[in-house]
């Protein structure tokens, strides 16, 4: 499963496992990213995105159709069609 939001764009960044002795190695950090289905009641149907938390956070705060157009209007290329 690919760890981009497909609202946001949040994907995984690199960093360090620092020890103790402070010996560092390579890790990844992975964005929170959820399945969610949203029934969208302008289009009368369910759309089915891959979101990370924050996202998800701004939907309930504006709803999906709002969110959606929001980011059409920035040039964000969603996959959906509105």
């Amino acid at each position: 499963m690919s760890k981009v939001c497909q609202l946001t764009g949040k994907r995984p960044i690199t960093g360090n496992h620092v020890s103790h002795s402070n010996h560092k190695t390579k890790r990844r950090f992975l964005p929170n990213i959820h399945t969610k289905r949203y029934f969208v009641p302008e289009l009368d149907t369910w759309i089915s995105l891959k979101l990370s938390a924050k996202a998800m956070r701004t939907i309930n705060k504006l709803g999906v159709y709002a969110y959606l157009k929001k980011l059409q209007r920035k040039g964000v290329d969603i996959g959906v069609k509105i």
